[in-house]
């Protein structure tokens, strides 16, 4: 008798910034890889701190209703010579892990070293080559016309969204690298888990 197929597993990545929070979604059902989605969320520095550390929790917890994911995943490095950025930084985090406790979400945590050895196979590599990989693995088409979104402002185009402050339009934002490094990360916790079944199994 065929073993059942393992059930399809949702992944968010979360870069995250104060000023700039990259999420994406990907969905593993076998070895088929799914982008669900993508987001970037802007806040502005002329905004009040309370208000934009709101908006960014706000935005984290529609992307996890909206995609009901098994697992969120966020850089586990936080060190910038700038001590007010990696303050900024850290508050991002906070707000990210408060959305993911709020759902019941387990969340995990890799460094950039362990992203690039994941995707790329060696942890020298470069920001493009991990970008390339993402596209790859997720087989994307090339980013989506701009002016597509200007006829679509509330729209998901190219399976990816933006979210501005204050009018939070949708646009396209595959192009930041911010939205990049989400799916990077979520792609390298499905590579990792699948690594930990493959051990399992005797191989």
């Amino acid at each position: 008798m065929p073993s059942p197929l393992p059930s399809p597993l949702v992944v968010i990545g979360l870069d995250p910034g104060l000023a700039n929070l990259g999420l994406g979604a990907v969905r593993e059902a076998g070895r088929e890889l799914t982008l669900l989605g993508s987001a970037l969320v802007r806040t502005s520095p002329r905004s009040p701190q309370a208000e934009r550390l709101l908006a960014l929790y706000q935005a984290t917890e529609a992307f996890i209703v909206a995609h009901r994911p098994d697992a969120i995943v966020i850089e586990g490095q936080y060190f910038h010579q700038q001590r007010d950025l990696a303050f900024k930084v850290g508050q991002a985090v906070g707000v990210a892990l408060l959305a993911a406790a709020r759902h019941s979400v387990p969340v995990f945590e890799y460094g950039p070293l362990q992203v690039k050895q994941a995707l790329v196979g060696s942890g020298r590599a470069s920001k493009a080559q991990v970008t390339f990989m993402v596209r790859a693995m997720l087989k994307l088409p090339t980013t989506p016309d701009p002016s597509e979104a200007r006829r679509r402002p509330f729209g998901i185009v190219g399976r990816s969204l933006e979210l501005r402050e204050p009018e939070q339009r949708e646009g396209v934002s595959f192009d930041s690298h911010h939205v990049a490094d989400a799916l990077a990360l979520a792609l390298t916790h499905l590579s990792y888990r699948r690594m930990k079944k493959l051990v399992a199994g005797g191989l």
